[in-house]
């Protein structure tokens, strides 16, 4: 049954673009410096990504706390509000975050920053299945993860005990997904931005984000 309501939040999960804290995986073929300028700019694409869509509300999620300057200019810059992902492995803190913006009555579309490829279509269709009354909406990724999940109810058994960052996470989803009795859908599979032949990728798409957004 169609959910009253329009709005959708998106939260936007992001660590501090230090170097040598991010994107390590691409290293080579960038440096810890040009990995963390890189990802700083996936961070300010996926957020006017979601400003784009037009859904709702953004919240940026933020580790290892909201205090970085980056984090400050993005949430001035977006519109978005500041979150600490808080403790965790990263399930922990994507149950965490989607228990809170639920308890606000809200749905919740839950992404990172490794996705270029997410376009704001694909915020607008997650947000419209949740509107149309499904629990759940999940877009798979390419190397077997996922690069969005939304959700319009939560249960710890989708977050607790997954290998994040291992090629079963959207295999291990989808039972836990039917073993819930959810109606829920798939979105298109997209690809991330993790290894060196994904940054290759990246540079031939043409997706490469802007210095500035």
């Amino acid at each position: 049954m169609p959910r009253t309501g329009t709005e959708t939040r998106i939260v936007v999960f992001a660590k501090a673009p230090e170097p040598g804290a991010v994107k390590t995986r691409l290293i080579p073929p960038l440096d810890a410096e040009g990995a963390a300028a890189l990802h700083a700019r996936l961070v300010k694409c996926a957020l006017a990504t979601a400003r784009t869509a037009a859904v709702g509300t953004i919240e940026l999620a933020c580790a290892p706390d909201t205090d970085h300057s980056f984090f400050r200019y993005c949430g001035a810059r977006y519109g978005a509000a500041l979150e600490p992902q808080g403790a965790g492995d990263l399930g922990a803190r994507m149950l965490t975050a989607t228990r809170r913006v639920l308890a606000a009555g809200t749905p919740v579309i839950l992404i990172g920053c490794d996705c270029p490829a997410l376009t704001h279509e694909h915020l607008r269709a997650a947000a419209r299945a949740l509107r149309q009354g499904l629990d759940a909406v999940v877009a798979p990724a390419e190397d077997g993860g996922y690069v969005l999940i939304g959700l319009a109810r939560a249960h710890g058994a989708l977050f607790r005990g997954i290998a994040w960052g291992g090629a079963q996470v959207m295999a291990d989803t989808r039972r836990r997904l039917d073993a819930l009795g959810w109606c829920w859908s798939e979105l298109e599979t997209l690809w991330d931005v993790d290894r060196p032949q994904d940054y290759e990728r990246l540079i031939a798409s043409g997706m490469l984000p802007p210095t500035k957004r």
